[in-house]
């Protein structure tokens, strides 16, 4: 399987997990270690990493020497909190570049607010940020985003944390035959099956959090997802068969089989 590159660097795992909702940072550890995943996604408003100096730092158990972080926006409703929080990031981070951007629009739902999503995008691509974004699965502001600078684009398969699955795979296949940057699958996965489908249809990889960290054994379903994205890109790469409603043609052949008489009375 070749490897996934993204913004110049290369990664052996398809599979982008996220470090909330889990129990303790133990858990934390124990099931980001177990899902290969060699980028982690941090919310910088809800993590410690190092600016709440008398409190745990996620750093202690997850060290940057190890995996590449990707600080992220998450809980963020502006452009001026958005871009406020990554400047925050990068200092804390000795000059980190590589960010996940995601402006927020509606606190129930959690739909990312696009108008804003781009004007912080331009900000931050102006100020060297390497951007990753969270979309809709609009193909053309997705490829709005490619061409503006973003190092990859991130369409939701259906609402943050809702482990609804892939609803709209077409939206997310013009996305995949469009981009020349990398295409993750970022939110509503719920199970194994939704990231393999995601591979299966060409996806570069696929970033969750949830759907592990509210399983009901987060290490064992972070090793479910590491198999499901392996799966799914193999299957992709391999190319599956054409659907059909039947098969003319039967999968054992006929041709040399060797006849049989039908038995005959002794008349």
């Amino acid at each position: 399987m070749n490897n996934l590159i993204i913004a110049g660097k290369t990664y052996s795992s398809r599979l982008l997990v996220g470090t909330g909702k889990y129990e303790d940072f133990n858990e934390t550890r124990a099931a980001i270690e177990t899902s290969g995943a060699e980028i982690i996604t941090v919310a910088i408003r809800r993590t410690n990493i190092g600016q709440n100096a008398d409190e745990p730092s996620l750093l202690d158990v997850l060290p940057p020497s190890q995996y590449t972080l990707l600080p992220n926006t998450a809980g963020c409703y502006t452009v001026e909190d958005a871009v406020r929080t990554l400047r925050l990031a990068r200092e804390l981070l000795d000059g980190h570049s590589l960010v996940k951007l995601e402006v927020l629009g509606d606190p129930k739902t959690l739909y990312p607010n696009m108008v804003e999503t781009i004007k912080a995008a331009e900000i931050l691509i102006k100020e060297g940020f390497q951007v990753m974004v969270y979309t809709s699965d609009d193909p053309i502001i997705a490829k709005q985003l490619e061409e503006m600078g973003c190092v990859a684009v991130m369409p939701l398969a259906s609402l943050i944390g809702s482990g609804m699955g892939i609803l709209n795979p077409w939206n997310l296949q013009i996305i995949i035959d469009n981009a020349k940057i990398p295409v993750l699958v970022d939110a509503g996965v719920g199970t194994a099956s939704d990231a393999t489908i995601a591979m299966e249809l060409g996806c570069d990889g696929v970033l969750m959090n949830t759907a592990i960290a509210a399983a009901r054994n987060p290490v064992l379903m972070a090793s479910a997802m590491r198999k499901a994205v392996e799966a799914g890109r193999e299957a992709y790469l391999a190319g599956r068969m054409a659907k059909k409603l039947y098969s003319a043609s039967p999968s054992s052949p006929t041709d040399g089989v060797i006849a049989t008489k039908k038995a005959t009375s002794g008349k």
